[in-house]
Protein backbone atom coordinates (compact mmCIF):
# COMPACT_ATOMS: atom_id res chain seq x y z
CA UNK A 1 0.00 0.00 0.00
CA UNK A 2 1.21 3.43 -1.36
CA UNK A 3 2.11 5.93 1.48
CA UNK A 4 -0.62 8.20 0.40
CA UNK A 5 -3.49 5.26 0.47
CA UNK A 6 -2.09 4.47 3.85
CA UNK A 7 -2.55 7.78 5.12
CA UNK A 8 -6.45 8.76 3.53
CA UNK A 9 -7.07 5.07 5.02
CA UNK A 10 -6.28 6.49 8.82
CA UNK A 11 -7.72 9.70 8.01
CA UNK A 12 -11.27 8.16 7.00
CA UNK A 13 -11.27 6.13 10.20
CA UNK A 14 -10.06 9.05 12.48
CA UNK A 15 -12.99 11.06 10.55
CA UNK A 16 -15.86 8.25 11.57
CA UNK A 17 -14.64 7.97 15.41
CA UNK A 18 -14.78 11.54 15.84
CA UNK A 19 -18.77 13.28 17.02
CA UNK A 20 -19.92 14.79 13.82
CA UNK A 21 -21.44 18.31 15.09
CA UNK A 22 -24.27 20.20 12.95
CA UNK A 23 -22.76 22.81 11.10
CA UNK A 24 -23.18 26.57 11.72
CA UNK A 25 -25.77 28.47 10.05
CA UNK A 26 -25.98 32.27 9.77
CA UNK A 27 -29.28 34.22 8.76
CA UNK A 28 -28.71 38.22 8.46
CA UNK A 29 -27.08 39.06 11.47
CA UNK A 30 -28.30 35.77 13.43
CA UNK A 31 -25.79 32.81 13.77
CA UNK A 32 -27.20 29.93 15.37
CA UNK A 33 -24.38 26.95 16.38
CA UNK A 34 -23.94 23.99 17.64
CA UNK A 35 -28.27 22.62 17.64
CA UNK A 36 -28.10 19.30 19.67
CA UNK A 37 -31.31 17.38 21.50
CA UNK A 38 -31.19 14.64 24.24
CA UNK A 39 -31.72 11.43 23.20
CA UNK A 40 -35.23 10.17 24.61
CA UNK A 41 -36.49 6.82 26.16
CA UNK A 42 -38.76 5.31 24.01
CA UNK A 43 -41.77 5.67 24.33
CA UNK A 44 -40.94 9.89 25.63
CA UNK A 45 -43.96 12.50 24.33
CA UNK A 46 -41.55 15.29 25.15
CA UNK A 47 -37.44 16.34 24.25
CA UNK A 48 -35.05 19.06 24.29
CA UNK A 49 -33.37 21.01 21.65
CA UNK A 50 -30.59 23.42 22.46
CA UNK A 51 -28.42 25.74 20.60
CA UNK A 52 -26.44 28.96 20.39
CA UNK A 53 -27.83 32.36 18.97
CA UNK A 54 -25.64 35.16 18.30
CA UNK A 55 -26.89 38.31 17.00
CA UNK A 56 -23.78 40.09 14.91
CA UNK A 57 -26.18 42.82 13.95
CA UNK A 58 -27.34 46.25 15.35
CA UNK A 59 -31.33 45.50 15.51
CA UNK A 60 -33.06 43.11 17.70
CA UNK A 61 -34.43 40.04 15.75
CA UNK A 62 -37.06 37.72 18.04
CA UNK A 63 -37.26 33.88 17.85
CA UNK A 64 -41.14 33.51 17.75
CA UNK A 65 -41.40 29.62 17.08
CA UNK A 66 -40.38 26.83 15.19
CA UNK A 67 -41.17 23.47 13.66
CA UNK A 68 -39.76 20.10 13.41
CA UNK A 69 -40.90 16.88 11.78
CA UNK A 70 -39.77 14.52 15.13
CA UNK A 71 -42.68 16.40 16.96
CA UNK A 72 -46.30 18.06 16.70
CA UNK A 73 -45.23 21.21 18.61
CA UNK A 74 -41.85 23.38 19.02
CA UNK A 75 -42.28 25.43 22.12
CA UNK A 76 -39.36 28.30 23.74
CA UNK A 77 -39.04 27.41 27.38
CA UNK A 78 -37.08 28.55 30.33
CA UNK A 79 -36.63 26.50 33.21
CA UNK A 80 -34.93 28.49 36.40
CA UNK A 81 -34.27 27.79 40.23
CA UNK A 82 -35.91 29.45 42.60
CA UNK A 83 -35.09 29.05 46.69
CA UNK A 84 -34.02 25.64 45.33
CA UNK A 85 -36.82 24.76 43.36
CA UNK A 86 -36.99 24.36 39.68
CA UNK A 87 -39.10 26.09 37.95
CA UNK A 88 -40.44 25.59 34.37
CA UNK A 89 -42.18 27.90 31.78
CA UNK A 90 -43.26 28.45 28.15
CA UNK A 91 -42.51 31.30 26.45
CA UNK A 92 -45.75 31.65 23.77
CA UNK A 93 -44.41 35.35 22.86
CA UNK A 94 -41.36 33.90 22.01
CA UNK A 95 -37.60 35.51 22.82
CA UNK A 96 -35.77 38.81 22.05
CA UNK A 97 -32.59 38.26 20.43
CA UNK A 98 -31.08 42.16 21.26
CA UNK A 99 -27.96 43.55 18.99
CA UNK A 100 -24.92 42.36 20.25
CA UNK A 101 -26.39 39.55 22.50
CA UNK A 102 -25.28 35.60 22.61
CA UNK A 103 -28.68 33.63 23.71
CA UNK A 104 -27.32 30.49 25.15
CA UNK A 105 -30.17 27.33 25.13
CA UNK A 106 -29.22 24.43 27.74
CA UNK A 107 -31.00 22.35 29.70
CA UNK A 108 -30.62 24.41 32.63
CA UNK A 109 -32.07 28.08 30.93
CA UNK A 110 -33.57 28.76 28.17
CA UNK A 111 -34.70 25.81 25.52
CA UNK A 112 -36.68 24.53 22.64
CA UNK A 113 -39.49 21.70 23.73
CA UNK A 114 -40.78 19.45 21.07
CA UNK A 115 -43.86 17.88 22.29
CA UNK A 116 -45.57 15.56 20.83
CA UNK A 117 -42.66 12.96 19.69
CA UNK A 118 -43.02 11.17 16.62
CA UNK A 119 -40.15 8.91 16.96
CA UNK A 120 -37.86 8.05 19.66
CA UNK A 121 -34.28 11.03 19.72
CA UNK A 122 -31.69 8.64 19.19
CA UNK A 123 -27.59 9.27 20.36
CA UNK A 124 -25.89 9.75 17.27
CA UNK A 125 -28.73 10.56 14.73
CA UNK A 126 -29.92 13.98 13.38
CA UNK A 127 -32.94 15.70 12.38
CA UNK A 128 -33.98 19.05 10.77
CA UNK A 129 -35.70 21.67 12.66
CA UNK A 130 -36.66 25.56 11.33
CA UNK A 131 -36.32 28.37 14.01
CA UNK A 132 -38.82 31.03 13.03
CA UNK A 133 -37.83 34.41 13.76
CA UNK A 134 -39.33 37.79 13.02
CA UNK A 135 -36.77 39.54 10.47
CA UNK A 136 -34.32 36.68 9.63
CA UNK A 137 -37.61 34.58 8.95
CA UNK A 138 -37.64 30.74 8.26
CA UNK A 139 -34.16 29.14 9.33
CA UNK A 140 -33.68 25.63 8.88
CA UNK A 141 -30.89 23.96 11.50
CA UNK A 142 -29.52 20.50 11.73
CA UNK A 143 -29.99 19.10 15.59
CA UNK A 144 -26.93 16.65 16.75
CA UNK A 145 -28.96 13.99 19.30
CA UNK A 146 -26.26 13.47 22.21
CA UNK A 147 -26.69 11.06 24.97
CA UNK A 148 -30.09 11.22 27.56
CA UNK A 149 -28.37 12.98 30.42
CA UNK A 150 -26.24 15.30 28.27
CA UNK A 151 -25.64 18.86 29.74
CA UNK A 152 -23.88 20.06 26.51
CA UNK A 153 -23.12 18.65 22.58
CA UNK A 154 -20.33 17.13 22.74
CA UNK A 155 -17.06 18.99 21.51
CA UNK A 156 -18.37 21.85 22.66
CA UNK A 157 -16.91 23.80 25.46
CA UNK A 158 -17.71 26.71 27.59
CA UNK A 159 -20.23 28.83 27.14
CA UNK A 160 -22.52 26.22 25.86
CA UNK A 161 -21.56 23.83 28.71
CA UNK A 162 -24.71 24.70 30.73
CA UNK A 163 -23.04 23.80 34.17
CA UNK A 164 -24.39 27.22 36.20
CA UNK A 165 -26.99 25.98 38.56
CA UNK A 166 -25.49 24.96 42.03
CA UNK A 167 -27.94 22.34 43.66
CA UNK A 168 -28.80 20.66 40.10
CA UNK A 169 -27.71 17.41 39.41
CA UNK A 170 -28.27 15.17 36.57
CA UNK A 171 -28.78 11.33 37.12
Amino acid sequence: MSRISLLAAILLCASMTMPVQAEDVTAGSLKISAPWARATPKGAQVGGGYLTITNTGTTPDHLIGGASEVADKFEIHEMSMDEGVMKMRGLPSGLVIKPGETVVFKPTGYHIMLKGLKQQLIKGQHFKASLQFEKAGKVDVDFTIESIGAMKAEGVSAPHAGHDMPGMKMK
